[in-house]
């Protein structure tokens, strides 16, 4: 029963145009558009849906405003979609649709839905690097880019209001691994089928951070692309055509050592440029950030208040199985 990560995001808007013009902007490759819905597809298969919030077709759930209404998770096989979806229909209920994907909610109520994925390979080429006394790239330019053009939806993350119990469904019931556990922040995960450092992050919506009130609410998607250079290009292009900067810039996180550009989104929350990401397998020890903000950030571009002071350096490898703290 082996879920390979995220297939689909089904967004809920105040404005399909605007977001369109966003994503577009953004560097998704758009399909398809019209005054309903609109549709972008990645390079490894897995697409983008930008809908009203009027939108009939969006599932009723806990979410509270604008943003992503309903993740698709791709699964690798149909016995291993049936045999989730048996073991979900055991205490919830599921619908199934024309396609054959299972639409259903999580026990916080987030949206979410399982679809047969047949993942495309992502080729990437990204230019060596050069340090003093090491040359990797001799006599060679390197690329030069235009914008950005995400290959791959690399994650997902809500506001919740109990992360450790809205956790337990995912481990429990849909396979999802603990990667790592900032305390008194969130959980971060992965789908058994990735070995992306996490696919779902569940944050504790009560924290007294911008955007989060108490209540469910989608805070951001991750979109990857090849390296910085990509990820700085495509910050440059939305700057000129018009969109809100990033409050916080260009920023590398400690916890999963990936590199980081958040830029405000007209759908809600906000969409992230991602590269240089730490993968893992079941061979990885999931850890306790004790002091959460040390795993937010290794460098930040634009340094706001809240991180002025350093944190400590503090944290601990969980015990075997990646059991959680109480």
């Amino acid at each position: 029963m082996t879920i390979l990560g995220i297939k689909s995001l089904v967004y809920g808007v105040e404005d399909v145009e605007r977001c369109t013009r966003f994503f577009d902007d953004f560097g998704l490759p758009l399909v398809e558009s019209d005054a309903e819905q609109s549709v972008f597809m990645l390079a490894e298969g897995s697409s983008v849906i930008v809908r009203s919030l009027e939108d009939k077709r969006l599932p009723s759930c806990s979410l509270v405003g604008p943003g992503v209404r309903e993740v698709v998770w791709g699964v690798d096989t149909e016995e291993s979609l049936k045999a989730l979806v048996a073991n979900l229909s055991i205490d919830r209920s599921i619908e199934i649709d024309e396609a054959g994907d299972a639409h259903f909610l999580s026990d916080c109520g987030l949206p979410m839905a399982l679809s047969v994925f047949r993942k495309r390979p992502v080729v990437n080429a990204p230019d060596s690097l050069n340090a003093p006394g090491v040359v990797n790239r001799l006599n060679t330019h390197r690329k030069w880019r235009r914008r950005a053009h995400p290959k791959t939806i690399q994650h997902v993350v809500f506001a919740v209001k109990d992360f450790k119990q809205s956790f337990a469904f995912f481990r429990d019931r849909l396979n999802f691994r603990l990667t790592d556990y900032q305390r008194g922040f969130g959980i971060y995960s992965r789908a058994a089928g990735s070995h992306s450092h996490h696919n779902l992050f569940l944050l504790d919506a009560s924290l007294p951070f911008p955007g989060l009130d108490g209540q469910p609410r989608f805070h951001h998607a991750n979109f990857g692309v090849e390296d910085i250079d990509e990820i700085m290009t495509g910050a440059n292009y939305m700057e000129r055509n018009g969109w809100p900067k990033s409050h916080l810039g260009l920023g590398r996180h400690r916890i999963d050592s990936a590199l980081f550009f958040y830029l405000p989104c007209p759908t809600g929350g906000e969409a992230e440029y991602g590269a240089d990401g730490d993968f893992i397998d079941d061979a990885w020890v999931p850890r306790e950030w004790s002091v959460p903000l040390f795993g937010y950030a290794h460098f930040v571009h634009n340094l706001p208040e809240w991180l002025r002071e350093a944190p400590e350096w503090e944290f601990k490898f969980l015990k075997e199985g990646g059991a959680l703290p109480e």
